[in-house]
Formats: structure tokens, sequence, C-alpha cells
């Protein structure tokens, strides 16, 4: 009998043991499953943080930047009409951010900028039969041109180094008719960059 209770008794702790075995084999599985799940979620908490990183960086450089005109300092006049002999030719700005005041062109800052000048000019033949067309800074001469036919074209394209006080006027040096006058005042490199 004493055989059929240690039998017994080795059955029954032989089934303890599985029954931990199994139960810590169970806490092992759902402990293992949680470090699953915990790693599946913090998977997915990474590419949803990529995929929005991602979104961000797409939008950002998909997005229309300012404009040019924004950025860069010009501007661009359209003149047609007489000139005074001796006076400034009285130019207004058609578009662009740099100002126009009393006819002359208000350098913003010091600067390269690329200049552009195009016309056609009618002499008065009764007048004389020539022209001083003279694109003067505030205290010195940038270009001078000698008209001198009765109909001729000016075609001035340069690069200057300008000052922030200067200021741009167009002078004749007789009476003329200018016709699609074009001036094109654009800064390509401030002396700050």
């Amino acid at each position: 009998m004493d055989g059929q209770t240690d039998a017994g008794a080795g059955a029954g702790q032989q089934l303890e043991q599985q029954r931990e075995g199994a139960e810590e084999e169970g806490r092992l599985w759902q402990g293992g499953q949680a470090r699953s799940s915990l790693h599946l979620v913090s998977a997915v908490a990474q590419w949803v943080l990529l995929l929005a990183c991602l979104i961000y960086l797409g939008v950002h450089f998909l997005r229309p930047s300012k404009t040019q005109s924004d950025k860069v300092l010009w501007t661009h006049i359209r003149y047609s009409g007489r000139s005074t002999r001796g006076a400034a030719v009285n130019l207004s700005a058609e578009s662009g951010p740099i100002q126009i005041r009393n006819g002359s062109v208000l350098v913003p800052c010091d600067g390269l900028y690329l200049l552009s000048l195009r016309s056609t000019i009618y002499l008065d033949e009764k007048e004389e039969d020539w022209l001083n067309l003279t694109l003067q800074a505030s205290s010195s001469v940038l270009w001078e041109q000698i008209v001198q036919s009765s109909e001729s074209r000016v075609n001035l394209t340069t690069v200057l180094y300008l000052f922030e006080q200067d200021s741009i006027t167009l002078w004749t040096s007789s009476n003329a008719s200018l016709w699609d006058l074009s001036l094109s005042l654009v800064l390509v490199a401030d002396s700050k960059s």
C-alpha cells in the first residue's frame, strides 16, 4: 500500500509538475505574445511616423515657393513719347519692386545689376541731325551713345555695379521721339551676399 501511496504521490507530483510546467509555458507564451504584440505596435508606430515625415517633406518641397519676383529686386519700364532737349525722360515703372521717383530709377542697395535698354529713336529733322543719349547715375555717366540718323535703334545690355544712393536717369541732348523704349534693371548680386 505504501508503494501505491508513493506511486500515487509520485504521480500527483508529476501531474503537479506538468501543470506547473504548462502554466509556466503558458506564461512564457503569453509573455512572448505580449512582446510580439509590443514589437508589432512599435513597428507600426515607426512606419506611421516615417510615412508622416515623408508626407511632410513631400508637401514642403512640392509647395510652390515664393516667386522670383518676391526674392529678386527688379524693375521694367516701358515708354513711348517725346524727349525734350536737356531734360530727363520721365520714366515710370510698368512692373517690379524697384521704385521710380521723378523719372529716376532709385537703386535699392549696393550690388551688381543687369541693365537692358532698347528703343527706336526718331530725330526731329528740323532741329538737329544727331542726338546724344545718356544714361546717368547720380554722379557719373553710365553709358552714352550718339544717334546720327533720323530713325535709329538703340540696344544696350550690360552689368553695372551700382550704389544704394544712386538714381538712374535717361537724358537726351535734343528733341526726339522715343518709341517702344524698354528699360530693365535687375539686381544680380547684392554686396551682402
